[in-house]
């Protein structure tokens, strides 16, 4: 659902600020998702009944009520129209999950989102680029964001699918839904040591997921493929030695630990590796 503070109830308006790119969340209009885009959401998210899933303009709630219905899963919608925020309400004791949920009518920028494992929304790309910095600094690694339709700009989606959609309101009848998943800073500079090797580091900027860094060894270059980061799995390979290198691992603050697969030998090895200086995420800007 689409945060709003007044209601577009004309189908040309949605349509109109479907191209908007400067607006505020309370000029969203509220469009309702079709049910079957709902459950395309829950399960590109992963969801389920350990998660904690907050709907950032929640409209009816019928994202969140579909959760604890279908998962039983927990959570809040937050949206700016009291109405709909009763509609949901209702909804969910209607549908005897009302235990399960928090709905409240309040401003998704001063909204405490920190519990989180999945959040969702169905907001204009401009609102969801002023929300990019908040998700940064409240989520933790790992927390799910699935929005429908709207993407956050030069931050792209882990995953992404295109779904048929007979009764939309607006545009094309079909719909875009996109997954990302919170990365881990892995940002810095690494060292480790493999069992009768050399010493090892890696230096490493991140944009978002993506990561850009050389690496040497005794002073030699190697060369950096493949390189990202995903919740708290990492990945990347060096080559410029005998062996292609293909490192996978955890992150757990200043320390990795995973398994380094030799590729000539196909031989795996344990790994891991320590953070001597940390360095900062690049998540752009508005």
């Amino acid at each position: 659902m689409i945060t709003l503070l007044r209601r577009c109830g004309v189908i040309a308006l949605a349509a109109l600020c479907w191209h908007a790119v400067a607006l505020r969340a309370s000029d969203v209009p509220y469009v309702p998702t079709s049910m079957n885009v709902v459950d395309a959401m829950l399960v590109l998210g992963g969801v389920g009944p350990d998660d904690y899933l907050i709907d950032l303009g929640s409209g009816d709630g019928r994202i969140s009520i579909r959760a604890a219905t279908r998962f039983g899963t927990r959570g809040m919608g937050v949206d700016l129209d009291d109405r709909l925020v009763r509609m949901a309400l209702a909804d969910a004791r209607k549908q005897g999950v009302a235990d399960k949920l928090v709905f409240e009518a309040r401003n998704l920028f001063s909204t405490d989102i920190s519990r989180a494992t999945v959040v969702t929304t169905y907001l204009l790309q401009s609102i969801n680029l002023q929300l990019r910095p908040l998700l940064f600094e409240q989520l933790k690694p790992g927390t799910r964001i699935v929005s429908h339709d709207f993407d956050f700009s030069d931050w792209s989606p882990d995953q992404k699918i295109t779904i048929d959609v007979p009764d939309k309101p607006y545009g094309p009848p079909r719909s875009d839904i996109m997954l990302w998943v919170v990365p881990a800073n892995m940002a810095g500079v690494w060292q480790w040591s493999l069992p009768g090797s050399a010493a090892y580091e890696l230096r490493l900027e991140q944009k978002f997921q993506m990561l850009v860094g050389a690496a040497v060894a005794q002073g030699q270059p190697l060369r950096l493929g493949d390189a990202r980061v995903k919740g708290d799995a990492v990945s990347f390979t060096l080559s410029g030695t005998a062996d292609v290198q293909r490192y996978t691992g955890r992150i757990d603050g200043n320390r990795i630990t995973g398994e380094v697969v030799l590729r000539s030998g196909e031989r795996a090895l344990p790994w891991r590796a320590e953070r001597i200086k940390t360095g900062k995420i690049n998540i752009g800007g508005l």
